[in-house]
């Protein structure tokens, strides 16, 4: 009766991108927006490899979708600070 809750006895792996891309999500979030898109990438990356190989189950997928969101937000809020800051340097030149 090894092994742990939800296992089901199948091929079960962990991702080795998993951890790089939530910690660049989450660095992109608190510290460092330029990283999000490098967590976003990543994680698609991660994601698409793992949707390559249907007959395994994936220990860390939550852990790449998760720092994958992260990265989306970063971007975005990095995105928008770059419009607002053109758009101010555009006002103030006038």
């Amino acid at each position: 009766m090894g092994g742990y809750y939800g296992a089901s006895g199948g091929d079960v792996r962990e991702h080795p991108a998993g951890t790089t891309v939530l910690v660049l999500g989450i660095l992109s979030l608190v510290i460092c927006g330029l990283l999000g898109p490098f967590a976003w990438a990543k994680g698609n990356t991660a994601k698409r490899e793992m949707d390559a190989q249907p007959g395994v189950r994936w220990s860390n997928r939550g852990s790449i979708t998760a720092g994958r969101i992260c990265g989306m937000i970063a971007s975005i809020l990095l995105m928008v600070t770059v419009a607002l800051f053109i758009v101010l340097i555009a006002v103030g030149s006038q």
